[in-house]
């Protein structure tokens, strides 16, 4: 590679763990040389949501070319990598073991060390592409379909877990209400994209607070509020205009995550808030967190939208503060579809 520094740190990143065949390379833990993704969304459209047997099978069928595109891309081959990072949990057992298996394969065959990633971990590394002045500690918002969590990065890779949901993710709740107003899937965008023409305040949906636990989520009461206002109209033959619904849907949710997240960094003294995961690419969440931060003097970091969203970029900068702290994996890293923040495996 031209120009190359002798110390630099090429990390080949693969993610796998959901509906997204991703590769990346990754330098240095900051600059993106390159970022592959294939997406499987039409595929799964018509279902209404992942159908895990076609997501693993579309893996195998894409793994190899996205990632020789993404080795392409960079303009670097397999002997100049210095390790593989891979998704090795949590997320859809078989999506995942399709990119551990391949990880594995290559650093094996390549003789080049191997790095598993905690998805999550990888979410708020996304962070890090955009901003090179963002470094630990600092308070994150996680939202995603699957999870909704927030915590104080300690450092990198490292976490302490102020909140987490009780009950359902952000995103899983985005994604029912847009099925059951006819948006279809995938929920989130739809839902975002149609409540720009509604209401916020047409209709006053409950925000849940969990007693003795300030910075836990709750989503399900809202969700069923949700879903018996539609349920009530249809019984009683009343015209739902989706927008100003999904709007003040949204706006709930949004209210209820923005104000956990200045909270926590006022009352843990940090200026510095991030937000992270698929649901972070939403424009209501990024305008109201911009608003609330600005209000409290805090400092506001949140990835572009094609790295909130499940990608391989966010993988190879993960692995790389991974690997300079000395995490290596053995030929017997396995998917942990249910793999907790914080949790190390098979070290």
């Amino acid at each position: 590679m031209e120009n190359q520094n002798k110390k630099d740190v090429l990390i080949l990143g693969i993610e796998s763990s959901c509906d997204e065949t991703a590769a990346s390379v990754v330098r240095n833990g900051r600059e993106v040389l390159s970022n592959v993704i294939s997406s499987q969304i039409d595929l799964h459209t018509q279902f209404g949501g992942v159908v895990p047997e076609i997501a693993s099978r579309k893996h195998i069928e894409k793994i190899n070319q996205v990632i020789e595109q993404a080795l392409a891309d960079a303009g670097v081959t397999l002997d100049e990598i210095t390790a593989i990072g891979v998704t090795y949990g949590p997320g859809l057992v078989g999506a995942l073991l399709v990119g551990v298996a391949e990880a594995k394969a290559i650093a094996f065959a390549a003789r080049k060390p191997l790095v598993g990633v905690h998805h999550i971990e990888g979410h708020v590394s996304a962070n890090y592409i955009e901003h090179p002045d963002l470094e630990p500690p600092f308070v994150c918002l996680i939202v995603s379909g699957g999870h909704t969590h927030l915590v104080i990065v300690k450092d990198y890779g490292q976490f302490e877990i102020l909140g987490r949901t009780r009950d359902d993710a952000a995103g899983e709740a985005f994604d029912k209400v847009a099925r059951a107003v006819g948006l279809g899937y995938p929920g989130g965008p739809k839902v975002d994209k149609a409540a720009k023409e509604g209401n916020p305040h047409a209709v006053e949906f409950p925000r849940a607070r969990v007693e003795g636990s300030p910075y836990d989520f709750s989503f399900s009461g809202l969700k069923s509020a949700t879903l018996n206002y539609i349920n009530k109209a249809n019984m009683t033959g009343q015209e739902i205009c989706v927008p100003d619904l999904v709007a003040s849907f949204q706006n709930a949710v949004v209210e209820a995550l923005v104000s956990r997240a200045v909270l926590a960094a006022k009352e843990h003294g940090y200026h510095k808030v991030a937000i992270a995961g698929g649901v972070a690419s939403n424009s209501a969440l990024r305008a109201a967190m911009e608003e609330a931060c600005a209000k409290e003097g805090l400092k506001l970091y949140r990835p572009s939208p094609v790295y909130c969203t499940d990608n391989a970029a966010m993988i190879g900068v993960a692995a790389y503060y991974e690997y300079q702290k000395g995490t290596r994996h053995g030929w017997d890293l396995n998917a942990v579809p249910n793999l907790k923040l914080g949790e190390r495996r098979a070290l």
